[in-house]
């Protein structure tokens, strides 16, 4: 690309070879790329992490992370930015929100009260309602049944995006998307003790989920899912590990796709949990589909 020199270009084709592990599709326009500074390294990585594929927010905050990595000691194009100082990440200045395991195990996404019931008899230690519904008296009303269907178990229920009837039905969390970041009370959240736990899908939403201080935080999607419509693209194995080691004082979930046939790679990441929906819920036997998978935690 003509926005570098050609000792620019050198470093940043440098960058995307010892890095292609970390390679989606590039989903933004190429005509997309702004430069924002002069300096070299900041210029060679940013370009570098837009030919990877990250997006425009990405591709800026870790050009300027690796910019300010590599100002305290010599540039190293294998050292992938992992320290969050480098992004200037900081709290705000609300109290932590209540902590749970830095390990949740394995972590089951169920569509009704109902499932969570079964999950928490199967014995499922962590458990999200995902109920989907806009009527206000159905949502309490689920939630509190949820909620009622885990006592005397030993569960972490969470409540997907309904934090007021989470808070109404003292459920054990709340687990919010980033479209409801801007709509949630959090200091009600806080006030009443629930966890907290934020989706994430790249640097600029780990970095917006970290100023609330959350109980956990959420890394995905892995893989492709049919379940839900993506706005970004499946981020893969090998970003997740990037992500897992710059995160690595939190309580983190990898979700999104995940199965059988790739959960040990996302353990292998460091995440403290995995999250799965499908591979549970459209199990044709889901207790033993729950035993299976809670099997990859053991030496975890």
């Amino acid at each position: 690309m003509s926005l570098l020199s050609s000792k620019e270009r050198i470093l940043s084709e440098k960058i995307v070879q010892i890095h292609h592990a970390l390679k989606i599709e590039q989903r933004d326009s190429p005509q997309g790329v702004v430069l924002h500074s002069e300096d070299s390294i900041y210029r060679s990585v940013k370009v570098a992490c837009f030919e990877l594929g990250f997006i425009q927010q990405d591709a800026e905050l870790l050009a300027r992370a690796w910019s300010k990595q590599s100002s305290k000691s010599s540039f190293d194009a294998e050292k992938w930015p992992s320290d969050l100082e480098d992004f200037n990440s900081s709290p705000v200045s609300l109290s932590t929100f209540a902590s749970c395991p830095h390990r949740l195990g394995l972590y089951v996404v169920a569509p009704s009260a109902e499932w969570v019931a079964k999950l928490a008899q199967a014995g499922v230690k962590t458990i999200q309602l995902r109920f989907k519904s806009i009527n206000k008296e159905l949502i309490q009303q689920e939630v509190q049944a949820a909620v009622k269907s885990v006592q005397g178990y030993p569960c972490h229920l969470f409540i997907n995006d309904h934090w007021q009837a989470a808070i109404n039905c003292k459920a054990y969390g709340v687990h919010l998307g980033q479209e409801d970041l801007s709509r949630a009370d959090f200091a009600a959240i806080q006030a009443t003790g629930l966890r907290l736990g934020i989706s994430t899908h790249g640097y600029a939403e780990i970095l917006r989920a970290i100023v609330y201080q959350p109980s956990y935080i959420a890394l995905g999607a892995i893989f492709p899912t049919t379940l839900k419509t993506m706005e970004t693209a499946p981020q893969g194995i090998g970003r997740l590990y990037q992500y897992a080691k710059l995160l690595k004082e939190y309580s983190t979930v990898g979700i999104g796709g995940v199965d059988a046939s790739n959960i040990r790679e996302v353990i292998d990441c460091q995440v403290g949990s995995v999250a799965v929906v499908r591979a549970v819920i459209q199990a044709q036997d889901y207790q033993s589909a729950i035993a299976h998978l809670q099997s990859y935690f053991v030496s975890n």
